[in-house]
């Protein structure tokens, strides 16, 4: 397999250039916010996280840091880095916002934004030992590589969606987080 390289001025310059169009309207009226951290290296990484087990929506899986929006935030992004903040440590005015993607419906009843955001490579994150059981980082050129993601149709409740799956290392990442990486792919342009 060839090895892709994607240094960071190229991503820039890409999504700037090819800003997000909503696809659709999003049905759901809960707001909430994820941080989508891009680690400013040579050849960027993309910051994931690993929910703890303990929690009772989503344990284990696989998210950015994020999630409701309070009735202290100012806005969907300052709802971002006051997750970000929580959930690993990110201060906010160490992350350089960059844009957003559409809102994402979620299956817990949220319209979830997705804030992207340049973070120095130098952090020490902590992660919140209630709601995190780990941090990691993929390569931004894999992360956004699209013959990565596989399709799976789910019928619920009557309704049929598509969720998108994939591996990296030892973590599965799947569902939402999939989804939102996989659109980021398709935003700035880059070919299977």
């Amino acid at each position: 397999m060839e090895e892709r390289s994607l240094n960071l001025d190229d991503f820039l310059s890409r999504f700037q250039l090819l800003r997000p169009q909503p696809s659709r309207a999003a049905l759901n009226a809960r707001q909430a916010a994820v941080l989508v951290p891009i680690v400013r290296r040579p050849e960027p990484g993309l910051l994931l996280t690993q929910r703890s087990a303990r929690l009772r929506k989503h344990p284990g899986q696989v998210a950015f840091p994020g999630g409701a929006v309070d009735s202290s935030d100012a806005s969907l992004i300052a709802a971002a880095l006051r997750e970000a903040q929580e959930e690993v440590a990110i201060p906010p005015e160490s992350v350089e916002i960059i844009g957003m993607l559409p809102p994402v419906d979620s299956v817990t009843g949220f319209q979830v934004t997705p804030v992207l955001g340049v973070i120095p490579p130098n952090l020490h994150y902590h992660a919140s030992e209630d709601e995190v059981a780990s941090v990691f980082e993929m390569p931004l050129a894999e992360a956004l590589r699209l013959g990565r993601y596989h399709p799976l149709d789910i019928h619920r409740r009557g309704n049929s969606h598509r969720v998108w799956l994939s591996w990296y290392q030892h973590y599965f990442v799947w569902g939402m987080t999939a989804g939102i990486i996989r659109e980021l792919a398709l935003q700035v342009g880059l070919k299977p």
